[in-house]
């Protein structure tokens, strides 16, 4: 059973940066699509960056275009997300996901799994 770990989340300054990283338990990544999400306090979970399988396209949701990079080292089985000139807006729970198909979108995950989530906070 697949198996994501999170971690790097913290509170940094307005401005600031932070790199998430998504351990996977995967043989490779090149099968899965991959992505981030995010649950912000008193709202629902929102798709902030998803990339299909092989790289073949990439989402990034309009609030965090220009911001935010995700990219991932198959050789590790990680998954990172680069967040920069952070905002307070983009305080919340981070959470990676990995399946045969997801979709930022309309945030679903199918046939994968998702991480336990790691929490960013954006405040001065």
């Amino acid at each position: 059973q697949l198996q994501l770990v999170e971690s790097g989340g913290g509170l940094v300054q307005p401005g600031g940066s932070l790199r998430l990283s998504c351990a996977t338990s995967a043989f490779t990544l090149d099968y899965y699509d991959i992505g981030w999400f995010r649950r912000a306090p008193g709202k629902g979970r929102e798709g902030v960056s998803c990339v299909t399988s092989r790289g073949g396209s990439i989402y990034y949701a309009d609030s965090v275009k220009g911001r935010f990079t995700v990219f991932s080292d198959n050789a590790k089985k990680t998954l990172y997300l680069q967040m920069n000139s952070l905002k307070p807006e983009d305080t919340a729970v981070y959470y990676c996901a990995a399946g045969r198909s997801i979709s930022c979108r309309v945030v679903s995950v199918f046939d994968g799994a998702w991480g336990q989530g790691t929490q960013v906070t954006v405040s001065s």
